[in-house]
């Protein structure tokens, strides 16, 4: 859950280990669709954070939807694409806080890439902040099969993104090491604001770990 990010792979996202999709909405009726998604998916992070993910119940989420349950098993397929519905969501706004930080970064002429890094994580850690309950989700154990998985592959490619944008050799060991530090640094803490009490404790956070940032992303000597 972790790591600075400026574009989307959807689909890469979509796909579980195996080879087996990720259930999400159908295509037909898309407007009616859009609609029910945010219900559906905020009735499912309640009952997820309430339940956790096994003891979660369908019925339970349809209800608090306010949806026939088997209308929700037509959009989703069941628990497991409620789940990662949610963590696409969260990975999505994520990239577009990134994005769009690092945008007006390099529109105001800021080049250098230990500072459009920081601007990222910033960004990424105020995201996660700012969406927390859907964080908290995410970081506990309990999760559908094969998400453990599915997370390390968006992991890895994270980090390689994030030696892209620090233009880090990735065929250098240091480097690539260097970079998979500072990318677990950066979700580490977005974990720990989903634990903090109010906003200046969670702003006193990110700023802390900004400067421990800087000084890991210089490069020794």
């Amino acid at each position: 859950m972790s790591g600075i990010v400026e574009s989307s792979e959807t689909d890469a996202a979509r796909q579980l280990p195996g080879g087996q999709q990720d259930m999400g909405l159908t295509e037909g009726n898309s407007g009616h669709h859009r609609s029910v998604r945010p219900v559906l998916l905020d009735a499912a992070l309640d009952v997820f954070l309430e339940r956790g993910y096994a003891d979660a119940g369908l019925s339970e989420i349809a209800a608090r939807g306010g949806i026939p349950g088997g209308s929700l098993f037509q959009h989703y397929g069941g628990k497991r694409g409620l789940y990662l519905a949610l963590w696409e969501e969260f990975r999505e706004e994520q990239e577009r806080r990134t994005a769009a930080t690092l945008s007006v970064e390099r529109g105001r002429g800021v080049d250098d890439p230990i500072a459009l890094f920081v601007a990222g994580a910033r960004a990424y850690l105020r995201g996660a902040w700012d969406n927390r309950r859907l964080g908290r989700l995410l970081a506990q154990d309990d999760a559908p099969a094969g998400f453990d998985a599915l997370r390390r592959q968006w992991d890895r490619a994270w980090v390689r993104r994030n030696a892209r944008l620090l233009e880090v050799d990735e065929r250098r060991r240091a480097g690539r090491v260097r970079v998979s530090v500072l990318t677990t640094v950066i979700g580490g803490a977005a974990r720990e604001l989903g634990d903090c009490g109010d906003e200046t404790e969670a702003l006193e956070i990110v700023d802390e770990v900004c400067g421990i940032l800087v000084h890991l992303s210089t490069p020794p000597g």
